[in-house]
């Protein structure tokens, strides 16, 4: 029985040191002066050893002795709580502290590029490009990083090879969003047709779009890009070509003025330019909505233009913010058209019947409200006739009765 109460009694110590090491280690990494931290300990230490070796004697004993061992335990009490007093508010106030810097938890690790932007800034893109693959190699399937290297590769060094190299790899990561995968690979097309005037290269980049995200936004997106990739000398440069005639000379002294009258536009032959369009590129949202402006304004069509609409309107993964405006442009070309009350408001009780929370249905409701005015004022709009009016009406005296 002795030899059991002395095992326990040693592994009691044994455990106790244990737990005291693993505090005293903790506290002595978490700390931010550790030679402060283990100054603290060694005098916790001595005092522990005097107040049980000398002070605890003292109170046992009784008499004189036990009072003055009550004031050596005061004294170590008040020495220990000025030695620990920061440590013990740190404890109090840490929960506290945590709720707005986060605590002990270490910062999420995350990619820095600011050497690189710095070296690509100073010139020396090489050296950037280097910068970006190490951050790379401990993030790598880090958007930004693949990013900012395909960017340096396409612009810096002209190497397009190497940036599409590059967006290849990014896409083929698992766990990319498609958002992701259509920005980086619009931004290689934009790279081919900005750098290289490369519409072929740029057209391969959003085919690959339709291919990797089929029936998406972005699929729908790629194809109507594809149609107005337009000509080489104008790809994404965002400028016109524009032919500026002289002018004419003494263009006061011409009495006849109509020779001189901009050429009006045939929308019949814009029309057929369109449908043609329309023939090679079905998913052109922009084209198709013109042709309807055109079946209804020209030639009186509502139905060939409903038609069209109701195409884009129908057709899945359109973004909610265009089908929207097609539904109201349908409001407008019906109302142009003088069609009645109730079928107006139809068409716009679809836009309140998508999402009845969003901005645009609030703006429909209050439209239905004003709709009546609406078709008032268009309906007087084509009553309107021009009337005849006296000639050299400015040359006359006083103008009496007019």
């Amino acid at each position: 029985m002795k030899v059991w109460v002395i095992i326990k009694t040693v592994l009691t110590i044994i455990l106790g040191i244990v737990v005291i090491g693993i505090i005293i280690w903790q506290t002595l990494r978490k700390s931010e002066d550790p030679a402060r931290m283990a100054f603290r300990w060694v005098l916790t230490a001595i005092l522990l050893i005097f107040m049980y070796f000398q002070i605890l004697p003292m109170m046992a004993a009784g008499g004189e002795s036990a009072g003055a061992g009550l004031v050596l335990t005061m004294v170590c009490g008040l020495v220990l709580a000025i030695t620990w007093r920061a440590s013990i508010a740190a404890i109090i106030a840490k929960p506290f502290a945590a709720l707005y810097d986060g605590g002990d938890l270490p910062p999420e690790p995350c990619p820095a590029y600011s050497v690189a932007i710095a070296r690509r800034k100073q010139g020396n893109a090489p050296e950037a490009v280097a910068e970006v693959q190490k951050q790379l190699e401990r993030f790598p399937t880090d958007l930004e990083g693949h990013m900012l290297m395909a960017e340096i590769q396409a612009h810096d060094l002209k190497d397009l090879a190497a940036a599409e190299s590059t967006i290849q790899i990014l896409i083929a990561q698992p766990g990319h969003v498609p958002a992701n995968i259509a920005f980086a690979l619009y931004s290689m097309a934009d790279w081919y047709l900005q750098i290289a005037k490369d519409r072929d290269a740029a057209r391969r980049c959003l085919e690959q779009i339709i291919q990797l995200l089929p029936q998406s936004e972005f699929a729908l997106g790629a194809a109507n890009r594809i149609a107005h990739l337009g000509t080489i000398d104008n790809i994404l440069t965002g400028r016109k070509s524009y032919t500026v005639k002289e002018g004419v000379q003494n263009l006061g002294l011409i009495q006849d003025h109509e020779q001189f009258q901009p050429v009006a536009v045939d929308p019949a032959q814009v029309a057929g330019q369109y449908i043609k369009h329309l023939e090679e590129h079905p998913l052109d949202t922009e084209v198709r909505e013109k042709l309807a402006i055109i079946y209804c304004d020209h030639y009186k069509r509502l139905d060939l233009a409903i038609a069209e609409l109701e195409q884009l309107i129908s057709q899945p993964h359109q973004p909610a913010r265009m089908v929207v405006h097609w539904l109201n442009l349908l409001a407008d070309l019906q109302i142009r058209s003088g069609v009645d009350y109730d079928t107006v408001r139809q068409t716009l009780q679809r836009v309140v019947d998508r999402d009845s929370n969003v901005a645009a249905a609030q703006v429909a409701r209050n439209r239905i409200e004003r709709l009546r005015l609406e078709l008032k004022a268009q309906g007087k709009r084509q009553e309107v006739k021009l009337g005849s009016y006296e000639q050299n009406i400015g040359l006359k005296q006083g103008l009496p009765g007019h």
